[in-house]
């Protein structure tokens, strides 16, 4: 493996899209210790630690930063991140496929890509003007800025900063994809959440070091040896279902041209267990921050125990069994709900009568649609079990193990998928330079390269 790292670095094109993303990634990092120079930080910090103790609103930041590369409680230049621009191309996604004129431009291919591409930029400002506004005028009710920058001038030049930040950063992403090693916006949502793993493992180990780990203690051997083999069990299972597909098999039609015949050849239709990837977790998690904030707040305002509980039903390291399956409901819902809009069967019967191919035992054309359509319903299913499990996971350890969340959230959930699916992403692209060039991959080995 370390001579195939050193292989890379010796490829120049590859080593200059490594060392730009790299140092694209820094300035990324960089910006979030650029603080919004009107907020009084200390002040702002106590108030961001009190809120995430008390559960509700705290909480639901705390989400929200893991998986959107924000950093919104430090409220620096980047404090919005990148989700704006996430959650604008959600949007124009989604309306592709109900609003006619959208879908179009989907089917114009590379000018059509690009026109819906600036639209997303235009909805990103908006975004991030709006969310960035509603932000300051938040900590300004909490006193936790400057008061002599407590006005309105002072609250347009924090929004106006923050949204320049996240407009740099779709900036950054984008340059990444044309000049870097691709994929920039998710490689920097995985800079993000890596970001947080060291602060998660001190507050792990830090009782370990301060009370030792004797055997049947808080702090004990056995605790951290069944969190590390959980850590290596749940990450192989996120690899292996990620990468997992069904093979459809595909015969091509033979064409008989003069004294030739082409065609007939047997192949696969690959589809993806996981086809929605990790938007139903991000979805059925923004959902979810409905209730924790509403009851918790009618906790605070009504002095009554039905709020209480439902508060801590779904706040919380303690969340039971009512978030639960309302997690594990949202996340099947979302999961079918996302697949029909991406994946379209007739579409894709379509294009493979158009090629003349088809799958044996089925006409082309409807018969075929409705076979895939089934196949993609069964397999959806296991996807959503999947997601499920892969979802519920934090909360358990948190609960069992009795650790904080945000650590028991690097074990599964949003965060771990995010950066098992785009580290994958990443090394088929190194891969793809490889072998370009006649090496093996990252993840070949050297008898399979010799073999083939």
């Amino acid at each position: 493996m370390f001579e195939k790292l050193i292989t890379v670095f010796k490829i120049p094109e590859l080593r200059r899209k490594i060392v730009l993303t790299a140092t694209l990634l820094a300035v990324y990092r960089m910006g979030f210790w650029v603080p919004l120079p009107i907020v009084d930080q200390q002040a702002l910090a106590d108030k961001m630690e009190n809120l995430a103790t008390g559960g509700g609103i705290g909480q639901a930041l705390q989400i929200v930063q893991l998986f959107s590369a924000s950093n919104i409680g430090m409220s620096t230049i980047f404090g919005l991140g990148i989700m704006p621009y996430i959650s604008a191309s959600i949007i124009f996604q989604l309306m592709g496929s109900v609003y006619p004129p959208l879908e179009k431009l989907q089917k114009e291919g590379e000018s059509g890509r690009k026109k819906i591409n600036e639209y997303t930029r235009y909805a990103t400002v908006v975004l991030c003007l709006i969310q960035s506004y509603f932000w300051v005028k938040t900590i300004s009710g909490w006193g936790t800025i400057i008061p002599d920058y407590n006005n309105f001038f002072g609250h347009m030049v924090a929004t106006i900063t923050m949204t320049a930040g996240t407009i740099f950063l779709m900036w950054i992403g984008e340059q990444i994809d044309e000049y870097g090693i691709g994929n920039g916006i998710s490689l920097l949502i995985m800079a993000g959440i890596l970001a947080r793993m060291p602060d998660a493992a001190i507050q792990l180990l830090r009782p370990a070091m301060e009370n030792g780990v004797a055997l049947g203690s808080d702090s004990g051997i056995e605790k951290l040896l069944v969190l590390a083999v959980l850590f290596v069990v749940v990450v192989g299972s996120v690899v292996f279902m990620t990468q997992g597909q069904r093979k459809i098999p595909t015969q091509s039609a033979k064409h008989v041209r003069g004294r030739r015949v082409y065609g007939g050849q047997r192949q696969f239709l690959p589809l993806r267990v996981n086809q929605a990837g990790v938007m139903p977790i991000i979805f059925a998690s923004s959902l979810l921050m409905i209730p924790m904030i509403g009851f918790g707040q009618l906790a605070k305002w009504f002095d009554s125990v039905i709020w209480s509980d439902l508060a801590a039903a779904f706040s919380g390291a303690g969340r039971g069994f009512l978030y639960n399956i309302s997690y594990v409901g949202l996340i099947y819902f979302f999961c079918y709900f996302w697949t029909a809009i991406t994946f379209n069967p007739k579409d894709m019967a379509n294009n493979l009568k158009d090629y003349g191919s088809f799958i044996p035992g089925y006409r082309p054309g409807k018969r075929t649609a409705e076979y895939l359509e089934r196949v993609m319903v069964r397999i959806t299913y296991v996807g959503a079990a999947f997601l499920a499990v892969v979802a519920v996971i934090p909360t358990v350890i948190a609960s069992v193990m009795g650790i904080d969340f945000m650590v028991a959230s690097f074990f599964g959930g949003t965060g771990l998928l995010i950066v098992v699916s785009v580290a994958l992403d990443l090394v088929q692209k190194i891969d793809s330079h490889l072998v370009m060039r006649n090496y093996s991959g990252l993840l070949d080995s050297d008898d399979s390269r010799a073999a083939s």
